[in-house]
């Protein structure tokens, strides 16, 4: 327990003088050092994770959640609780072509009513017709600036499946018209992704009605392992991928940019708290008097040791909660800054055909707050120890042999 009597001192040491003018730059270097080192990490890790979160929300607003593809038969529909709806659908590889441009293009098939029930159909950003009959295609919005083309416009696409005629085996190859163009928000996907029929696409791909895909829906899509495990217990023999699958490479390329960058960013902390040392040590020199005056009137060399523990503390944790509340400011006005600083410097901050977003996203997360603040208070306690426990060994009476 900390006394009455440490807490005082404490805090008259931590009181300026004009003769410790050195020493409080210190200080003020150590305090500014450690919030922004705090405040950084807060931003940084709100911004990563709200990245994180844009990107998901993204993918699983226009991929299915989770896939169950046949192997020896085929897939029914369930439904449980947790699904909000499962759909049949089935893809392949083909070439779109438009006068002298060709694409190379995966395409999608849906029923016509699955088809309507589509995020992707049903965002602000598609326009044209939601049905999907007979030789209609919808087609991205990257796919149609590349290739030239509008709504009502016929395109030729051509299936790697092979017909027969008198001169050998040919491409075959159908008309389209253009019904739709979606958005999707990922520029990869709308370039590279079309929707045809269902039916249109088995034949076009001879593809069998039994080699059909069934699509799943969760309620909460975030828990796709717990829905993956499921599916598994449900359908044993059939392949099953989900959007964290088709994804993996992706989110575990930014969870170690994540764990780097707090990593490298936590130095700027441990830099600071060094000062600390520099500032304590220095402080413990100034009051070497006062220091043998406390211990000619009975204070303990335990109670010294607390007193320049506690200065070192001080400083630390009121740097930290400073950083912290920085640093959740910063995070919730971020996009705000972005665009005052944008606009003020004629920067472009944050560019959209970069980073697929068109705001800079930011996402407080509670714990990694906790942890940020436990690190840094932590830091602040081990730099503290060294420069106490010197304070604590002087000898009362060389301090006072020559006062």
């Amino acid at each position: 327990m900390i006394t009455q009597l440490e807490k005082e001192v404490a805090f008259r040491f931590l009181k300026t003088r004009k003769n410790d003018g050195f020493l409080n730059i210190i200080s003020i270097f150590s305090f500014i050092g450690i919030s922004l080192g705090v405040a950084v990490l807060i931003i940084v890790m709100s911004v990563m994770n709200g990245f994180r979160n844009e990107l998901i929300n993204k993918i699983i607003g226009f991929n299915a959640h989770a896939v169950v593809q046949p192997v020896d038969k085929p897939i029914i529909k369930i439904q449980d609780d947790e699904t909000s709806k499962n759909i049949f659908s089935n893809d392949g590889e083909a070439v779109i072509i438009n006068k002298d441009s060709t694409k190379g293009i995966l395409l999608k098939g849906y029923l016509n009513n699955d088809f309507k029930s589509l995020l992707i159909v049903n965002n602000e950003e598609f326009s044209g017709q939601e049905n999907l009959k007979d030789n209609y295609i919808s087609i991205g919005r990257e796919l149609s600036l590349n290739l030239d083309l509008n709504i009502g416009d016929t395109v030729t696409v051509m299936s790697p499946s092979g017909i027969q005629t008198l001169v050998g085996t040919l491409p075959k190859q159908e008309s389209f018209t253009i019904v739709s163009i979606f958005d999707s928000g990922l520029s990869d996907y709308n370039e590279n992704i079309a929707y045809i029929n269902l039916k249109k696409l088995e034949s076009f791909f001879n593809k069998n009605k039994d080699n059909r895909f069934v699509e799943f829906y969760f309620k909460n899509p975030k828990d796709i392992d717990i829905h993956k495990t499921y599916l598994r217990n449900q359908f044993p023999e059939a392949l099953i991928y989900t959007w964290s699958d088709m994804n993996k490479s992706l989110f575990s390329a930014l969870k170690v940019e994540r764990n780097v960058m707090f990593i490298i960013l936590s130095l700027i902390i441990v830099v600071a708290a060094f000062n600390i040392i520099s500032g304590l040590t220095i402080l413990v020199k100034n009051k070497t008097r006062d220091i043998g005056i406390l211990k000619s009137i009975g204070v303990s060399s335990k109670s010294i040791k607390k007193i320049f523990f506690l200065i070192g503390f001080f400083i630390g944790t009121t740097a930290t909660i400073f950083g912290v509340i920085v640093g959740t400011i910063f995070s919730i006005y971020i996009e705000s800054i972005r665009q005052a600083v944008s606009n003020l410097f004629g920067l472009s901050l944050f560019p959209e055909d970069i980073y697929i977003l068109n705001s800079m996203p930011s996402e407080i997360n509670i714990n990694s707050i906790i942890i940020i603040s436990i690190c840094s208070i932590f830091i602040t306690i081990l730099v503290s120890i060294y420069p106490a426990s010197k304070a604590s060994t002087l000898d009362t009476v060389k301090t006072l042999k020559y006062e």
